[in-house]
């Protein structure tokens, strides 16, 4: 809107944003006019809390601040640019980060703060760096942990200057030794110009179909459609299908990743029924298969392959949650789908399809030890199976659409005892 640029899938002037906005609100609306209508009146922390666990989530990361600078606590660091910015002054009157902090840890879930670096227009990230880090940035990061005590802290916006700019081996250094967190938190991997994936807790990766083989944990973040928060503009075709985020799911998890799916509320705090629904689709496949994603690790592959081209061509600045239907589904001609996505935990394997196997499921260049017991998680079956060489080979029952709800038939998993 301030810049007259936009980014994204499409073919875009700039000035689509700019231009809605002065036509909807006026040219003497300032962006700052829009956190008296960030109300969040119909905002219920139990609710979300509730809604997460029943879709199988085990932490929540909630924006605590983005690149505007408005923060959902009562920050003092938030009103330094010369009048009230935070949600317990403006709009909500409420300590949304409080609120929902509480809520989530008393639903037995880990809770994370997502807190943006930098800020676009603050006066003094614009004018003078160093004094936005020492006097605002830090103290105000600060705060934010000891008063709220996240399990999990992930930083963002820092890519226009160095982590020393920024100062971040003190912070962490003091967040590890001195904080009231010291003995349980977690951060990520983004406290300084060119250090993602090469410094911090877990690495992390923004709308990409596969991570590289990474020597500690990642996590891949992306929304349920192509934007993160709300976008009204967004109508259903935009969204992924159940499928999809099920199989983006198995994807990362078989790669030794985790899913932080976004979650868009509107202003007056609700989310979005259709988001819901994914959440609870999600959910009722991940109660009948969650033990070959929850505490599991990646075997020696991660994927079994069909021939052809493995190469995905993204279509757009972001890669949609379709490119997972392509890479098993829908594949165009010439090129490869991922047959079977592998996990394993202590005491066995598991193989999980996207397709219901005809006959047989043939696992490539794997020989478990004789006699050893496979089932199918969805209904407890037991399977009998053979050696063919090096394969594995299951057989697979006739298949009784009747014995499975819809929601458990976005992946197909086997259980491998080992």
């Amino acid at each position: 809107m301030q810049e007259k640029t936009l980014f994204g899938n499409g073919d875009f002037t700039g000035k689509e944003v700019f231009d809605y906005h002065n036509k909807t609100y006026g040219r003497n609306f300032s962006y700052y006019d829009f956190g008296k209508k960030f109300k969040a009146d119909l905002f219920e922390a139990d609710e979300w809390s509730s809604l997460f666990k029943k879709a199988g989530a085990r932490y929540v990361v909630l924006t605590s601040k983005h690149h505007d600078g408005f923060t959902l606590w009562p920050s003092k660091e938030a009103n330094d640019r010369g009048f009230p910015w935070n949600s317990m002054e403006v709009g909500a009157k409420k300590d949304l980060v409080g609120e929902l902090s509480q809520s989530v840890k008393s639903a037995g879930l880990k809770m994370g703060l997502y807190y943006s670096l930098y800020e676009w227009y603050h006066p003094w990230w614009q004018n003078d760096k160093e004094r936005f880090v020492d006097e605002h940035f830090l103290p105000q990061v600060k705060d934010l942990v000891q008063t709220y005590k996240p399990d999990l802290l992930y930083g963002d916006g820092e890519w226009d200057i160095t982590a020393e700019q920024w100062k971040s081996k003190e912070l962490l250094a003091w967040l590890f030794n001195e904080s009231k967190v010291k003995e349980s938190i977690v951060v990520n991997d983004r406290w300084g110009k060119n250090d993602r994936q090469k410094h911090g807790g877990y690495f992390t990766t923004e709308y990409e179909a596969e991570a590289p083989e990474f020597e500690r944990p990642w996590e891949e973040t992306r929304g349920m459609g192509f934007s993160f928060g709300y976008n009204q503009n967004e109508d259903a075709k935009d969204y992924n299908s159940p499928q999809a985020l099920v199989l983006m799911l198995v994807n990362i998890v078989s790669a030794g990743g985790n899913l932080l799916l976004d979650i868009g509320p509107d202003a007056r705090g609700k989310i979005p029924p259709i988001m819901q629904e994914r959440l609870l689709q999600m959910g009722k496949w991940l109660s009948m298969n969650g033990e070959a994603i929850f505490s599991t690790r990646p075997w020696k592959k991660s994927f079994q392959w069909s021939k052809g081209s493995k190469k995905l061509e993204s279509e757009g600045h972001y890669l949609g949650g379709d490119f997972i239907i392509r890479q098993t589904l829908k594949p165009k001609s010439g090129q490869a789908v991922k047959e079977i996505f592998f996990t394993q935990n202590e005491e066995a394997y598991f193989a999980i399809t996207p397709k219901w196997p005809k006959k047989e499921l043939r696992i490539r260049d794997f020989q478990p030890k004789s006699k050893v017991k496979v089932s199918f998680l969805g209904t407890g079956q037991i399977l009998s199976w053979h050696q063919e060489g090096d394969d594995m080979v299951i057989e697979i029952p006739n298949y009784n659409p009747n014995n499975l709800e819809p929601e458990e038939e976005y992946a197909y998993t086997f259980k491998i005892l080992k």
